[in-house]
Parts: C-alpha cells; structure tokens; sequence
C-alpha cells in the first residue's frame, strides 16, 4: 500500500489534500506564493500525528509543520519532496484552570482565540503579536514569538508552562507541566520552544496566564533626539515600573510614510520628529493608574525627553494609535520589493548602529534609497527594511552583509524574534559561535538522524 494511502488510513479522507487542492494552498501570509508540497496531511490530534509519523520515518519521508504561515524567514517552505504537516485540524481548546491561572490548548489553536478564552475568565496572555487572528500557538512556540509585550511578559518562552511534541520516528514526548516551579532534572520543552519544527513537532501546550488588566493607558510620544527617547524609557520605568507593558518606537521615516503619506491612517501627531514611541501601561487600579501615567507624560514633556504627545481618551483612539504601529502589510506593499529583517542589540548602541546603515546604504546604493526603522526598542528589537531603487534581487545578499555584520561587535542578534528559517541560516555564525553551531548539529543528529523534520531549516 502507497505511503498516503495508509496515512489516510489514519487521519481519514479529507486529513490528506494532493493536485490542486494542495498546490492552490497559500505558502505563506501574502498569499504571493503557493504551497510546494506533494501532499498536505491533516492530523485531528497527537496520537494521529504520531502513528503517521512513525510511517514516515520508515520511509524516510520528509515532513514540513505549517501552523498559520505567518513566519517572514521561510521557515515553512515546502518543496514536492515534502509532506507539509498542517495543524488546522488541531484547534480544541482543552481546559482552562483559573485558579491556577493556566490554559491547555493544540497546537492549531489561533493566539487570538487563547486571548478570548482567556478573558472569559477574567484573565489575560502575556504574548500579543499584530499576526493574532492568524498566527498559531504551535507556530509562536516553534519560533520562540515575541510581540508586542516582551517588555513586561516576556517572550513566548516565558508563558509556556509545558509541551507535548511527536518525535521524528513518532514517539511522543509529553511534558504537560503545569506548575511555575518544577525543578525536576532537565527542563524539555526547551528543545522545541525556538526549534522551529528541527526537533520535534509541538501538538499541545500549557500556557501561563496574568489576571486580566484593569486600566489600559495609551500614549504616541514624539521625542527630538536619541537622547530623549532613552531618558524617556528610563522614565517610564522609573515611575510606571511593572505596570509598563510597551515601548515601541518608529524613526521618523517610517511614521511619516505609514501615517500620513500613505493616506491610510489618520495621523495622531504632526511629522517632523525623529521618533514617535507607543507607550502603553496596563494595571489593576484605573483610577490610580491613570493618573501615575499622565503623571509620568507630564514630566516627560516638563524636562524635555518628549516634544510632543497625544494621550488615547477612547478605545477608537487607542485602535487609531496602535493602528499605525501594527500597519505591517501597508508599510511592506508600499516599500514591496526589498529585505526585512529582524535585529536585537543594546539599546544604547541604536542610534549610532541606524545612523551607520544609514550611510553605508546610501554610499553603495545612492540617497533615493529606503532604510525604515521601528519595533520594540523596550526589548532591544528593531525591524529594518532595506530598499535599494531599482530593486534586484541580487541586491539582496549585500543588504544582508549591511545589516548583519555590524551586530557581531555589539553582541547583537541576527534574529530578535521570527526565528532562522531558510532566510537567515547562512549568517547563523553572526550570533552563534562555532561551539554552539556544532552543538546544535549534534541535537539535530540525536533527536532526527535521517532530517526528516524541517529539513534545510536553521542549519544546512
């Protein structure tokens, strides 16, 4: 019997789409591209992942995890050798305890939905990206997701209690802990939290949740100088402490395109200033809170660290705010074509590591080029985007030399938070010694010896 027929054995008719109706399948979020797979197959659970995966270990059959295709490093790019593995069927919500403040979920399970479960109880997910209605939380756990709340939650890591995941020749490993401290011996489900799918295939999760916030306080801050901007978060540290969730910042090229000349946006503040910071505080106590934050704006403005600001009196004028920041598919199509990229480094090495790129970029391609800088300097991450006119694809590779080379003197990473994928593999060594490399080959060989698993992905 043909490999897919005892796979549909399995995981039924409909678990296994070929021809047309898994080539007409989207590769990724643009639907720019389509899927590449010979087959995509469909498990309902981890017990049908785990015996379909045992039958393709035995026949040494390639397999890529696709969760919401929200990934921007091709992580999830399948070719006809491939079997792409889709969690769509995969979305229970399982349990949720509220006293111990813990949600179990699949892996197909979409973040926004684990954000509405979560509120039904009067409790909050510390992980929030722009991606939430598509994105999965197999996808956030494979790629270690961050978003825009790491300042004060952490990265997905930090909010995942425990992991079941299917190993490359089927087996299940299990570590469903729900508990905050558990100190027994090796801690597994950092194996795949980050691995992208290289390890193991993540099916469940328990994932820790906050009491819900009781005040939401949201500010666009213009701020004049470098100088500013950082005593302008030290600030809101100083007076806001915990109650600080984010601190997003875009360089002025990217607010004055994406809120006022692409005529999307009605735009909050004037242009002119070198950087406008999203501000966000949420806590217990509104009264209380809101006055500690306008408090906190009121000095900022009175000593100088911001030029302007605007405090959202309204939810709509909170949406309009957070609108501008989140706008990623209106700022990519009205740069389209050019490189992205996702970058971490000490914040105080920022402004002069952007003005650098700056001139490197204008000397090897002229001033018409775009170099467009935001992201969540709270947690040292800044998104680039490169655009040389007129593009080519060429181009690409020297783009990638301009960004990433310098990291490596100021212990900066290549990737902040949306993982190796294909796209950033090579340059691996910028953020990883060769010791480190090697070790994670070594992982590689134990846990999939025949690279079934994501092959091509993270290492060659």
């Amino acid at each position: 019997m043909a490999l897919l027929d005892r796979i549909r054995d399995i995981v039924g008719e409909n678990g296994v789409l070929t021809g047309e109706d898994a080539s007409s399948r989207p590769a990724d979020w643009t639907g720019m591209t389509k899927c590449g797979a010979h087959a995509v197959v469909r498990p309902r659970s981890t017990e049908e992942l785990a015996a379909l995966m045992a039958l393709c270990h035995a026949a040494k059959q390639p397999v890529v995890p696709a969760g919401g295709l929200t990934g921007l490093v091709h992580g999830t790019d399948a070719t006809e050798a491939d079997f792409q593995i889709s969690f769509e069927r995969m979305r229970a919500i399982e349990s949720i305890d509220p006293i111990g403040r813990t949600i179990t979920v699949q892996a197909g399970v979409s973040l926004q939905a684990v954000h509405e479960a979560a509120a039904e109880h009067g409790l909050s997910y510390g992980v929030e990206l722009g991606s939430r209605g598509s994105c999965t939380i197999g996808g956030n756990i494979s790629t270690n997701a961050g978003g825009n709340t790491v300042v004060r939650h952490g990265m997905t890591r930090d909010n995942v209690l425990g992991v079941e995941a299917v190993l490359a020749d089927g087996r299940v490993l299990s570590s469903m802990n729900s508990l905050i401290k558990n100190n027994a011996a090796y801690d597994l489900k950092h194996l795949f939290i980050g691995s992208e799918g290289t390890l193991g295939l993540v099916t469940r999760a328990v994932l820790r949740l906050q009491p819900a916030p009781a005040s939401v306080a949201t500010a666009l801050i213009a701020t004049d100088s470098f100088e500013g901007l950082t005593s302008l978060f030290a600030l809101a540290g100083r007076r806001l402490g915990g109650l600080l969730s984010s601190f997003e910042v875009m360089w002025r090229a990217h607010y004055e395109q994406i809120a006022i000349t692409s005529g999307r946006h009605q735009p909050p503040l004037p242009g002119g200033h070198e950087h406008y910071v999203v501000l966000e505080a949420t806590g217990t106590d509104a009264e209380r809170d809101e006055a500690l934050f306008a408090d906190m704006l009121g000095e900022a403005l009175e000593r100088g660290f911001a030029s302007d600001a605007v405090l959202a009196s309204s939810v709509a004028q909170r949406a309009a705010i957070w609108g501008v920041r989140e706008d990623i598919i209106g700022l990519v199509t009205d740069f389209y074509p050019c490189a992205t990229f996702d970058i971490s480094l000490p914040i105080s090495a920022m402004d002069g590591y952007v003005r650098d790129l700056r001139a490197t970029v204008a000397q090897e391609w002229g001033e018409d080029a775009k170099v467009i800088v935001f992201g969540h300097m709270g947690d040292s991450n800044l998104h680039v985007l490169v655009a040389p006119r007129p593009w080519d694809e060429a181009l690409r590779h020297k783009a990638e030399e301009l960004v990433y080379t310098p990291l490596k003197a100021l212990g900066g990473s290549l990737s902040a938070e949306h993982g190796i994928g294909l796209e950033k593999r090579d340059w691996l060594h910028v953020s990883r010694t060769e010791e480190e490399i090697a070790l994670m080959r070594q992982l590689k060989a134990m846990m999939d010896p025949l690279n079934l698993l994501n092959p091509g992905k993270v290492l060659a």
